[in-house]
């Protein structure tokens, strides 16, 4: 859509003049000669530039422009002020209201054209949407969800289908974003990036690279080709659209505002001289060249112009009353926000030393006011264009620098990367050496305990009558302290396979579980009494297998340790706890002490002796370790002889994978 322009001026010679020049260039114009006019035009329709004069028949210009800025709809629209009320202090009220520019009458229609596209460019095209983003994937069902979901979030959409594609959209239409999917046919989206970054006029577009490969080596291949992020498709959509959110943000921040940078582009200059007559002729002269000149009196009021509104070259006169010529240039040159505009000093003394005074001053240039117009022309176009060669070797000074520490921090993320990926091999291989080594515990410590607790079991059975009573004794006590070290490796054991095991998630009926848990320990355990609560329909999204896990130690510790109480019960049900669902098993067994809390989840640190509850001080570890996997906590409270509790809490798949 072309954007769209208000014109509000009671001149029609004016109104007409603009409409002319605006719409050749491609603008819908709406010219109003009043304030009531412009009033109803912007509530009835979509306005992107508002060029306004400064006195209208039913009120002032600025009144409009306090209501624009006033409203949150329309506070970053571009508003050029276009008056015959040229004075500084005219200018200064308009552009201290919320002018973004101010050019007096006459005018030249090209340079108020120009600077009109400037302003909208740095607008971002004077509508308060989002950038626009264009989106390079080849697949049509993933590319329409994410425009979908981009133009939702208040994003306008651009799409390709092919890298190549991409690139010729990209050059024609400047998008603000590029999201690009690293696989597509032609060229891949790494090569996209690439041309994008070598292209001067779109170089500065933040690319993010998608891609459905699990590849590790894809991230860092991304990085290298010059993209701002990586994202993975198989990420929640909101994931994309935060990324997509930050580095525009960063973009923002870091690309340097070229808006007048290009030679062509209009410019302003400011003429300081007490003597109006000659003023209105060094005007006229510039004007014919295409400048917007600014017309002060004085020291004082170039000061003042300079304070609120930027120029491309100053004309200054050496000898007047106030503030001179010398003392403004220095005040100027002193200033780190002017101080590199152009000066050239002017004055009718043609001696030597007016010039040294001058230029000594800190003026750039001297020119004697009976020297050609011409020639003035030439000193202004040449100062103009120092000072963009000047900006020019700056910025790309400052992009090889950028460039520079890009480069570092991507060798940086390399070699992170790299030294990440070497130690999750080595991670690989020690877990490989740890499970070597846990079977042949298993294996190598089994063996000789079963020998031990064998032989000690034939001397019981073949010669326990020919034995005294403490030898029986004793010998009882090593078949014990073996079942005891076999049972103390199962737990080790199954300790590191809960490590070490593959987390697959899958809809859990937890209350199901349970009931299965304790059914098992009731049939072990016939002769016990246990009053079971257990609530129903608790229902989570974990690995099944490990879950049971979990719930055969809750459960049996909850049994063992009610086993000296009257009236044992044992509880497992759920709460809520602000934001997210606990999960506990609750007995009125023999309780502890909570100073030793925390204890409990630590392998083989029991709180009872082995003569008051057998046991192997794996089990909460076990648990631990468990929850752990799953991106949970657990924690314990309980009371010597009342009891204990058990929580845990499961994130939601969603939360946390």
């Amino acid at each position: 859509m072309n954007p769209t322009v208000l014109i509000v001026d009671d001149s029609l010679t004016v109104r007409m003049d603009l409409v002319s020049a605006f719409e050749t260039a491609g603008f819908r114009c709406l010219p109003c000669a009043t304030l009531a006019n412009a009033r109803a035009a912007m509530a009835a329709s979509r306005v992107d530039l508002i060029v306004l004069d400064m006195l209208l028949p039913d009120g002032d210009g600025t009144e409009l422009l306090s209501e624009v800025r006033g409203n949150e709809n329309f506070a970053r629209m571009p508003i050029l002020m276009l008056s015959s009320e040229a004075e500084v202090k005219d200018r200064i009220l308009g552009l201290q209201t919320g002018a973004d520019e101010y050019v007096g009458k006459p005018y030249e229609t090209s340079y108020v054209l120009s600077r009109a596209r400037e302003l909208m460019r740095q607008d971002g095209g004077g509508a308060s949407h989002k950038a626009t983003v264009l989106i390079i994937d080849d697949s049509v069902t993933f590319r329409e969800t994410l425009r979908e979901a981009l133009e939702d979030d208040g994003y306008q959409t651009l799409v390709a289908g092919t890298g190549e594609a991409g690139l010729r959209i990209a050059a024609d239409h400047r998008p603000g974003a590029i999201l690009v999917d690293g696989e597509l046919p032609g060229i891949d989206g790494p090569t996209v990036i690439r041309h994008v970054r070598i292209d001067t006029a779109l170089r500065h577009i933040p690319c993010l690279l998608l891609t459905a490969s699990e590849d590790r080596g894809a991230e860092l291949k991304a990085l290298d080709a010059g993209a701002d992020a990586f994202v993975h498709k198989g990420d929640e959509v909101e994931v994309i659209l935060a990324r997509l959110a930050a580095v525009l943000r960063a973009s923002t921040l870091s690309v340097t505002n070229d808006a007048t940078s290009s030679l062509l582009g209009p410019k302003k200059v400011l003429a300081v001289d007490d003597s109006l007559t000659y003023l209105h002729g060094l005007a006229d002269a510039l004007r014919s060249e295409g400048y917007d000149v600014v017309l002060a009196r004085s020291g004082e009021e170039a000061l003042e112009m300079l304070a609120v509104q930027a120029v491309d070259c100053i004309l200054l006169d050496l000898l007047m009353p106030g503030i001179g010529g010398k003392e403004t240039c220095l005040r100027i040159k002193s200033a780190p926000v002017v101080r590199d505009i152009p000066l050239i000093m002017l004055t009718a003394l043609e001696d030597r030393s007016a010039m040294i005074e001058g230029l000594t001053a800190g003026a750039d240039d001297y020119i004697s006011k009976s020297s050609e117009v011409e020639v003035l022309k030439a000193r202004v176009r040449a100062q103009i264009r120092r000072k963009q060669f000047e900006d020019e070797n700056r910025r790309i000074r400052e992009e090889l620098l950028t460039k520079e520490l890009e480069a570092t921090e991507a060798r940086a993320a390399r070699e992170l990367a790299e030294t990440r990926a070497q130690l999750v091999n080595e991670l690989e291989r020690k877990n490989k050496e740890l499970e070597a080594f846990s079977y042949s515990v298993s294996h190598d410590l089994r063996a000789p305990l079963r020998t031990i607790n064998g032989f000690s079991k034939i001397l019981l059975e073949d010669f326990g009558g020919e034995l005294a009573g403490k030898a029986k004794e004793y010998l009882n006590n090593v078949c014990l302290s073996a079942q005891r070290m076999n049972e103390l490796i199962d737990g080790m054991l199954d300790l590191s396979r809960v490590g070490r095991a593959e987390l697959i998630r899958t809809t859990v009926d937890l209350s199901k579980l349970a009931r299965v848990v304790v059914d098992e320990l009731g049939r072990n355990d016939p002769a016990r009494k246990v009053e079971i609560g257990i609530t129903n329909d608790l229902v989570v999204e974990a690995d099944t297998r490990l879950m049971r896990i979990a719930l055969d130690n809750l459960l049996g510790n909850a049994w063992k340790f009610t086993s000296k109480t009257a009236s044992p019960r044992i509880e497992f049900s759920s709460e809520r706890q602000g934001e997210e669902t606990v999960f506990y098993v609750r007995d009125n067994g023999s309780g502890f002490d909570m100073k030793y809390a925390s204890n409990l989840f630590s392998p083989f640190r029991r709180l009872h002796s082995e003569a008051e509850f057998s046991g192997t001080g794996v089990g909460l570890a076990t648990v631990h370790r468990v929850v752990d996997r799953h991106g949970g906590r657990i924690w314990a409270t309980g009371e010597i002889d009342k009891g204990a509790t058990m929580f845990f809490t499961l994130p939601a798949w969603s939360e946390k994978f």
